[in-house]
């Protein structure tokens, strides 16, 4: 830290972990006393508590070189439990001016499928003094390490490139902390704001739940013959599904709650007119353009013994000599039955 730093400037050490939660998770820290600094707790809109030093006092190289402080950090347990860091402060000459952002914070917008490459915005960040001590590089301050497979800044430019293919489904944002460090070592964070919008990358899936197959041709109207579930990862509109029926099927469709559906009886089977019905289910997204999921259905009409024999013809006239011998055949008499198996099979008395 330069000898000619204000009172009054921050340092951020870093957050500790704690993989509790609640009271029990990191609560504040504490700095062992000293003439110079002060220890602040901040938190970040997660939530997540870090460390910044406050100095209080001007420094001065002359007088003390450097300082060795121990940082804790508590959580709120009981009995609390701490971690300590051990924190070397080295007093470094005359570098009296701090980079600067144009902003602390930003905030950007970028489609989920911004292809690699992609600038997702360029920083600056300014320094009053001249030379080395102005010659400013800029960099991630401490970011977790699935950030920097994703994200990659120029130390020159200050321009931040996306190097991995997004994702909204998975996450729909990020918080980078930029720095930006002159020739003396002095450093300004900015923090960036990603926000990952929505495109319409994804069809709607439909997943058959349960299907009652065959259904008994005497089942009343109303009878539940399936159940379907309807899904789309997607938000806003391009999640928004709507399903419709195709097909020549006695079936309608009932929306129910959460994505689910019921294909109900809409009018009475006949397996004697047909022995099964197909459709098919369409779920069609609201994005633009639209993306479509589909799926088959196929339902067998179980027989009932609903029809009864039918001789063709309905009556048989037979004329035979009286002296026609016993055992003689009068007539061959024929009936038949829609039904099938037992229920179509007749026998004559």
């Amino acid at each position: 830290i330069i000898e000619s730093t204000p009172s009054g400037a921050r340092f951020v050490v870093g957050a500790a972990k704690d993989t509790d939660v609640g009271r029990n998770s990191l609560q504040s820290y504490e700095l062992e006393a000293n003439r110079y600094f002060e220890v602040e707790v901040k938190e970040k809109q997660d939530g997540s508590k870090f460390a910044e030093l406050v100095l209080r006092r001007a420094l001065d190289r002359e007088r003390e070189q450097s300082l060795q402080l121990v940082l804790t950090a508590l959580d709120g347990g009981d009995p609390p439990r701490s971690g300590t860091a051990q924190l070397s402060i080295n007093v470094t000459d005359a570098n009296d001016n701090s980079p600067g952002f144009t902003q602390d914070r930003d905030r950007v917008s970028l489609r989920e499928d911004a292809p690699p490459g992609s600038t997702v915005l360029s920083v600056t960040a300014t320094d009053a003094d001249a030379g080395t001590n102005a010659h400013i590089t800029y960099g991630f301050g401490e970011t977790p390490s699935e950030l920097l497979q994703n994200f990659v800044v120029d130390a020159e430019s200050g321009t931040v490139t996306l190097q991995a293919a997004l994702d909204f489904e998975n996450t729909r944002g990020y918080t980078l902390l930029l720095e930006a460090r002159d020739g003396g070592g002095l450093v300004a964070h900015c923090e960036i704001e990603v926000e990952v919008l929505d495109v319409n990358d994804n069809a709607p899936e439909i997943i058959m739940l349960s299907v009652s197959s065959p259904v008994p041709e005497d089942a009343p109207i109303g009878t539940v013959v399936a159940l379907v579930n309807v899904n789309d990862p997607d938000s806003g509109e391009n999640g928004q599904v709507r399903c419709e029926l195709s097909g020549e099927a006695p079936l309608s469709l009932v929306a129910s709650s959460g994505g689910s559906y019921k294909l109900v009886l809409a009018k009475a089977l006949d397996r004697e007119e047909s022995v099964f019905h197909e459709l098919v289910l369409k779920a069609r997204d609201g994005g633009e353009p639209a993306r479509m999921g589909t799926a088959r259905i196929r339902v067998s009409v179980l027989d009932v013994n609903d029809n009864a024999p039918v001789f063709s013809p309905a009556e048989y006239t037979v004329r035979l000599p009286e002296d026609v011998p016993v055992g003689s055949v009068l007539v061959t008499v024929t009936a038949t039955d829609a039904d099938e198996g037992l229920n179509g099979h007749v026998k004559y008395s």
